[in-house]
């Protein structure tokens, strides 16, 4: 249940447009502060902790402290986990087109020998 709710607060977290921009920017520039993160983004200080608390809690991002400033940064292990849900699935649908794809194949062998 752990796992499942871990996962169902990162995918909620990354529905956003303007998280994902927070996001690509760490990931591209590297640990920011609030100040840093919030520069590009025609809204209020107030607004970017927002969507920063929910990262933090989806656990997409970890704050950290550097002296006076507190910097924030990816944390990539959550990515991992969700990159590895995307693998499962993944590979449970590929079976699952494959097993198909025979049945599909069987099917119109059949088909084409009553045809005859």
């Amino acid at each position: 249940m752990q796992a499942s709710q871990s996962l169902t607060q990162t995918f909620a977290a990354l529905g956003d447009p303007t998280r994902l921009a927070i996001l690509s920017r760490l990931a591209t520039e590297g640990d920011q502060t609030v100040q840093e993160i919030a520069a590009p983004f025609a809204m209020s200080l107030p607004a970017v902790s927002q969507h920063l608390k929910v990262l933090e809690h989806a656990g997409l991002i970890a704050r950290g402290r550097d002296g006076q400033k507190r910097p924030c940064r990816l944390n990539v292990e959550r990515f991992a986990e969700a990159s590895r849900w995307f693998d499962h699935t993944r590979a449970a649908w590929e079976a699952r087109f494959d097993r198909l794809e025979k049945f599909l194949a069987t099917t119109e062998t059949k088909d084409d020998d009553h045809e005859r």
